[in-house]
């Protein structure tokens, strides 16, 4: 399915998207020939980790393509010095790094390129993209994610891709000393999606102190599972203690977290704007 991203032409870029929002397919087909380092492959990851200077020989005699695909490359931070090295030797050459967590990048303290790669974000599918096969309800129900949309039983694959993130990315990335308690934390949230979002209620709620609360939700946001839409004026003005609004990713992800009561109506279930 055509997918409406736009990406530079001559520049090097990062690409950050969730997982399963179809970064690796869509790179595939717009860079055929690229040079690929896939970082999920453990063996890739273990051989990069050890030497990231690999790359460089990777690259000699490379005459059939100027494009290099890193893909997770957050599973090897130390290669970004490499790649940094590289735009400025390789005049000409295309680095694409994707992503599915910024965390690691971030923490690490490691060389993000100082602005010799522009950053990207790649989304679930919009309305246009699907076109005849758009589906409000459905939508709102399991949500727009590729990997989902396009399975045999969405509901069934979208409970699975929660899971996915609580044991693969939370859970053995040791993000979180409490798995029990992040996913408290995550039921909590839930209810929070689409509304103004209050800190002190989310820790009364799931019982976790407000302190690891709002580290949770920087985890979150790192991990491009949700994000925070702050208050718009129309007028500059001195500037107000105002709570911004959260919202999860995807509609799916939202209605699989949050919990459904006899006497909930359809607005509250189906999230709020």
């Amino acid at each position: 399915m055509p997918r409406q991203f736009v990406a530079p032409e001559e520049e090097s870029y990062f690409l950050f998207g969730p997982r399963g929002t179809g970064k690796t397919t869509w790179l595939k087909k717009k860079y055929p020939k690229a040079l690929w380092v896939d970082l999920l492959n453990p063996e890739e990851e273990r051989k990069f980790s050890m030497h990231p200077e690999r790359l460089i020989d990777l690259l000699e005699g490379r005459a059939e393509t100027r494009t290099v695909v890193i893909d997770e490359v957050q599973k090897v931070p130390e290669i970004l010095d490499v790649v940094h090295g590289l735009i400025e030797e390789k005049k000409g050459w295309q680095f694409v790094l994707t992503g599915s967590s910024a965390r690691k990048l971030r923490r690490s303290g490691v060389n993000l390129l100082a602005g010799r790669a522009l950053w990207k974000n790649f989304h679930s599918f919009t309305f246009e993209e699907l076109g005849d096969r758009a589906n409000l309800e459905e939508a709102l129900v399991t949500g727009l994610i590729p990997l989902v949309c396009q399975a045999p039983s969405p509901k069934e694959k979208l409970r699975a891709y929660v899971n996915l993130y609580l044991q693969e990315e939370v859970k053995a990335e040791a993000l979180v000393r409490n798995i029990g308690e992040f996913a408290r934390f995550l039921e909590a949230m839930a209810f929070s999606h689409g509304s103004t979002l209050n800190l002190a209620n989310v820790s009364r709620e799931c019982e976790v102190p407000r302190k690891t609360v709002e580290s949770h939700l920087e985890i979150l946001k790192d991990l491009l599972l949700g994000f925070t839409l702050t208050v718009f004026e129309k007028r500059a003005k001195r500037q107000l203690i105002q709570h911004p609004k959260f919202y999860f990713f995807d509609p799916g992800v939202f209605r699989v977290l949050r919990r459904e009561g006899f006497l909930d109506c359809s607005t509250e279930v189906e999230g709020g704007a």
